[in-house]
């Protein structure tokens, strides 16, 4: 049996893996030269960048596919847990550092904002709650089979289905638990992980913080891409084969049944496709399938602007992660969504990995990978707005920092909306698909499997259960499951 990968992100990859575990013989198609999708790498200069997703939560998913292969993922992928999360730094001076430590956490967030430290547990279990109501039915099974709507998991949500906080925003609920503004667009922040607004999306999304304050934040030792890495060779010790700068062109099919695919003018067969590009871009590859309009018709989620900095000097203010606050966040969310700007103040993050992986910049210097919230390309002059943004960007840096960043700026390379869509397949940019602003969002993503055509599938971020890397890679095992 002949299956076939489109695309090397992180869902690829993990579905390339649990295919060849099955005994089928498994080929990967990737239009770029590298592996990973957004989880890839760049060099600029002599600065190494991990070119996308900077966190790493539920690490197990990954160790979980080494051991579906009969391996110790210890032998092969390693990765340590975080002392601290992220640095916040706020418009009036307060600085807070997010322990991983939960009582060191609760300590800091009373001295600094004076909020009581049971806050703070109240909401963490609440947020474990939410987890444990949702992980079985809506992260790791398909909610477009039936037997996903006859599960266990799926009667004990609509048992408690009152404490999903449904009808409820992010931000509505996390008002219940903090007084303090600052504390509130900290747990806010989370919202952009899959690309939304806090302030619209359903309060059930608070379950994003449960993966890194419950369960933990962690980096790899070897930096993000090292998962591609990792997984790559690990396919390719299942006997998968990769086929680089190998575009596909169509997706071939005989009587709504699976046939192949045209690549570089030639036709390979197959018995089952996984594709892992975008469902706009892979409803492109089928001649005679039209995407349905409800698909194109939702909200997409944001995208990114991103600087990579080769910085000068070492810089002990900041941690791996580091966030600057805009001062008025909901006025930022309505600039992303509404006006698909980018607004005045934005919100700055920092990700500094040689901070922790050796060889990530040269002795005495630092990589930062320094992004903001960015709409969807929607045909903006990135240009003028990169000029722009980047004004204002370095303001607040040296205001909230102390750091002189403009004269230690040693080296640069930027990545916007518009080449986020063409080096990634990524419909307008968006870097999570559809948005998750809506109580419908869940249900309205593409089902992991075509209805119509038999033996294709789909993993990766625009279809169920969504984008990041713990959501691609739960794609993928949804997969594993439908695939006979």
């Amino acid at each position: 049996m002949k299956g076939i990968i489109i695309g090397s992100g992180i869902g690829g990859l993990a579905a390339a893996v649990r295919l060849a575990s099955k005994g089928y013989e498994v080929s990967v198609f990737e239009a770029n030269s590298y592996p990973g999708g957004k989880l890839s790498e760049k060099w600029v200069d002599s600065y190494r960048f991990d070119a996308g997703p900077s966190l790493f939560t539920l690490p197990g998913m990954v160790d979980d596919l080494f051991r579906l292969c009969n391996e110790n993922p210890g032998q092969h992928f390693a990765y340590k847990k975080l002392e601290i999360i992220c640095k916040y730094f706020y418009e009036d001076e307060t600085v807070i550092r997010a322990w991983q430590d939960t009582t060191r956490f609760a300590q800091e967030l009373s001295e600094k904002t004076g909020e009581n430290p049971n806050n703070l547990y109240r909401f963490l279990t609440k947020c474990k709650s939410l987890y444990e109501l949702t992980s079985g039915f809506f992260i790791f099974e398909s909610i477009h089979h039936l037997k996903a709507w006859i599960s266990r998991s799926f009667l004990r949500s609509l048992l408690y289905g009152y404490k999903l906080n449904i009808f409820s925003t992010m931000d509505g609920v996390i008002r219940k638990y903090f007084r303090d503004h600052r504390v509130r667009q900290l747990f806010d922040r989370y919202a952009t992980y899959n690309g939304s607004n806090p302030f619209v999306t359903p309060g059930t999304l608070n379950v994003i913080t449960h993966l890194e304050f419950n369960i933990g934040a962690f980096i790899p030792v070897n930096g993000m891409f090292d998962i591609t890495r990792s997984l790559v060779d690990l396919a390719q010790r299942q006997g998968v084969l990769f086929h680089f700068n190998s575009r596909v062109d169509e997706i071939v099919t005989n009587q709504s049944r699976i046939a192949g695919i045209h690549s570089g003018g030639q036709f390979f067969p197959a018995d089952v496709i996984v594709s892992d590009v975008d469902i706009v871009y892979a409803y492109k590859l089928l001649q005679n399938y039209q995407l349905p309009q409800r698909y194109l018709r939702q909200e997409r989620s944001s995208s990114a602007l991103v600087f990579y900095w080769g910085v000068k000097g070492d810089h002990p203010q900041l941690e791996l992660h580091n966030i600057l606050f805009s001062k008025n966040y909901r006025e930022e969310f309505d600039h992303l969504f509404k006006k698909k700007r980018i607004y005045s103040d934005p919100t700055v993050y920092i990700n500094i990995s040689s901070k922790e992986v050796n060889g990530d910049a040269p002795s005495g210097c630092e990589n930062w990978f320094t992004m903001i919230n960015a709409p969807e390309n929607t045909g903006q002059n990135w240009e003028q707005l990169i000029g722009e943004v980047k004004i204002r960007v370095i303001e607040k840096i040296n205001r909230l920092t102390g750091i002189d960043i403009e004269n230690k700026i040693g080296a640069e390379d930027i990545l916007h909306p518009g080449n986020i869509e063409q080096l990634t397949s990524s419909y307008r940019g968006s870097l999570y698909g559809n948005s998750s602003n809506s109580i419908f969002s869940a249900f309205n993503r593409h089902p992991n499997f075509s209805r119509v055509i038999r033996n294709l599938y789909f993993v990766g971020g625009s279809v169920h259960p969504g984008g990041g890397i713990p959501l691609c890679l739960a794609s993928a095992k949804i997969v594993d499951g439908l695939i006979k």
